[in-house]
């Protein structure tokens, strides 16, 4: 995978295995929790979660997994590599837990359900297991543990959101929050664990959801992204059934909330994509101009052998769509290198996609097999190594090209940017991001500070980023 920009996105690498820290007072007698997490944005959001229910307990969180008396990590099934990077973390906590045996480690999350025996009996790895919506349950699988006992606990719900619970903002900046509005995901794609490590679909409640935002912009900040595995899908209905909101109208009512708090989400299912929610984008000003919208392919045929329920003609329906509502709006995508059967043609399709719509960043991946899904049982992963590795540099060569195409657009105007911090490379500079995403480093001056708008000239970029003055 290639990192064009700095992103809101599906797996942001940067993050991959960071401890999640809470900037709470330091209490003597406090027990301390350390939290690693990888995947996607929707794992950081839970590990929110999991520190907000664990400080009703009185755990404090700690970056050094050596003062912790709980280490968990939040994992992703997502790719091989991720599971590869968790099994050595583990085995690096057993050498702590060797040192020090009461403490407890734990694995969360989406490799849970899967992966229980093997962590639990075989390798004896770990304490505890829990699965994204069983986290409630912490507190009694920890006591469980300091009992003796290993503990685990990998049912999947038809009900549970953590609606009602106020996730602590981990490692935050203080400016920009996720705000996760569905758990789980009813689109069996044959590629993907998603429907198996975190169950059917369910929307929260969308009060709730507005209360949260409303909630984070009176503590400061500026920027929400909406989560879920598909966003579009949303649809929530009151107990008495005579209320029901769907995603553009969620959309509309979190951009209500304020002008001056920008609204992101992610992400979006190309087969539910609505003209409805692409004219609420168009409405609002604080809506971002910018989609994240998986091809996965750009051949009929291998979309059918994914599961993903549209043709390419259904997808480039729905890029006009969005170039006809929201002129200028940015578009990302994912795209998977030689999944099974793929020939040199189809793989030309996916390319002639990527000329079409000219995304302005893309996370690309070679197909990776994943254990329990529909194409690790049906389909034969049948595509060479190297020739998944000649077509998937390709494709970044072709979204390299794309990346910088869109960002010299930006050259030579002005770009109404939310400053998010000081530059990683120089702390005379801020970075913040426009309405499409794209990261902007721009020098630093008085009077202007984090969690404010400014407006920034961009006089050049590179392939990745933009690069300007405020005036």
């Amino acid at each position: 995978m290639i990192d064009l920009q700095v992103q809101d996105k599906t797996h942001d690498e940067a993050r991959q295995g960071e401890a999640l820290i809470l900037d709470t007072p330091i209490k003597a007698d406090a027990r301390k929790l350390y939290i690693e997490s990888y995947g996607c944005a929707m794992n950081f959001a839970d590990s929110e979660i999991v520190a907000s229910i664990l400080s009703e307990t009185g755990f404090e969180t700690t970056g050094d997994y050596h003062q912790a008396d709980v280490i968990f990590i939040n994992t992703c099934s997502i790719r091989e590599n991720a599971e590869t990077r968790v099994r050595n973390r583990l085995s690096q906590f057993g050498v702590e837990k060797r040192r020090n045996p009461k403490l407890i480690v734990g694995v969360l999350g989406c490799m849970a359900e899967r992966l229980k025996s093997k962590f639990l009996e075989e390798e004896r790895l770990v304490d505890v297991v829990v699965g994204p919506d069983a986290y409630r349950d912490l507190p009694n699988l920890i006591e469980q543990v300091e009992s003796g006992h290993k503990a685990v606990n990998v049912l999947l719900s038809r009900e549970e959101t953590y609606a009602d619970i106020s996730p602590v903002r981990l490692n935050s900046n203080g400016i920009t929050a996720f705000i996760s509005i569905t758990r789980g995901c009813n689109n069996m794609c044959s590629f993907c664990v998603v429907p198996f490590t975190r169950g059917r679909e369910r929307s929260r409640d969308a009060h709730s959801i507005i209360e949260e935002a409303r909630g984070l912009f009176e503590a400061g900040y500026r920027e929400v992204t909406l989560l879920g595995q598909n966003v579009d899908s949303y649809t929530w209905t009151s107990e008495d059934g005579t209320e029901t909101v769907n995603f553009a109208q969620l959309l509309e009512q979190t951009a209500l909330v304020s002008p001056d708090l920008r609204v992101r989400f992610s992400t979006s299912h190309p087969k539910d994509i609505t003209d409805e929610v692409l004219h609420t984008i168009a409405k609002y000003d604080n809506i971002c101009n910018y989609i994240h919208l998986p091809v996965q392919s750009g051949n009929t045929r291998i979309l059918e052998l994914m599961n993903r329920t549209y043709t390419r003609e259904w997808y480039i329906n729905r890029i006009d769509a969005i170039r006809n509502i929201i002129p200028g709006c940015a578009i990302s995508t994912d795209i998977i290198a030689g999944f099974c059967t793929e020939t040199e043609e189809e793989h030309e399709e996916t390319l002639s996609m990527m000329d079409y719509v000219q995304y302005d960043f893309a996370y690309n991946f070679t197909y990776s097999e994943r254990p329990g899904t529909l194409a690790a049982r049906k389909l034969e992963d049948d595509i060479p190594e190297e020739v998944k590795k000649r077509r998937l540099a390709e494709i970044l060569a072709k979204q390299q090209a794309h990346s910088l195409m869109r960002l010299q657009e930006w050259v030579g105007k002005t770009v109404r940017v939310l400053i998010e911090g000081t530059s990683k490379k120089s702390d005379l500079d801020y970075c913040g991001r426009g309405d499409s995403g794209a990261m902007a480093i721009f020098p630093a001056i008085d009077g202007v500070k984090p969690g404010q708008y400014a407006n920034v000239y961009i006089e050049k970029c590179t392939s990745a980023t933009l690069i300007g003055k405020i005036v």
